[in-house]
């Protein structure tokens, strides 16, 4: 038998767009880290490596920031989230930008999250309207 819960709130496109960018950002970083973990010829690490972690955080910051935005009353309160928001997604495609000059086979992988990106900001200005 299939029950839904009664309580299970509507997700807003906008935040399974998030969601999916959140667990691309972590696929693509988890490949990416191996080849950014090993030491160079100098015995430093990459500095590369910061940005994997920092795609992660920055796409994980996403939803949360929808959620607020979305329960907030004054047009204020929501300006505030969805300026975060764009900020996020500014940051996010700029480190993007970054690994892809990294060396590393993953880096193919990171076109397809710009592309989601570029689906995110379409659906942010259709969202953004509609608050």
């Amino acid at each position: 038998m299939n029950s839904v819960s009664p309580n299970k709130k509507h997700i807003s496109p906008i935040h399974k767009k998030a969601i999916e960018i959140f667990t691309l950002s972590s696929q693509i970083s988890k490949y990416l880290v191996p080849d950014l973990a090993c030491l160079q010829s100098d015995g430093f690490e990459d500095p590369n490596i910061y940005f994997t972690g920092d795609i992660i955080q920055q796409s994980n910051s996403l939803a949360p920031e929808i959620v607020q935005a979305e329960s907030k009353t004054f047009s204020e309160e929501r300006h505030q989230h969805i300026l975060s928001i764009s900020h996020l997604t500014n940051v996010l495609d700029k480190n993007c930008d970054r690994l892809e000059r990294i060396n590393s086979d993953g880096k193919e992988f990171l076109p397809l999250l710009r592309k989601e990106l570029k689906k995110f900001r379409k659906l942010q200005h259709i969202w953004m309207l509609t608050l």
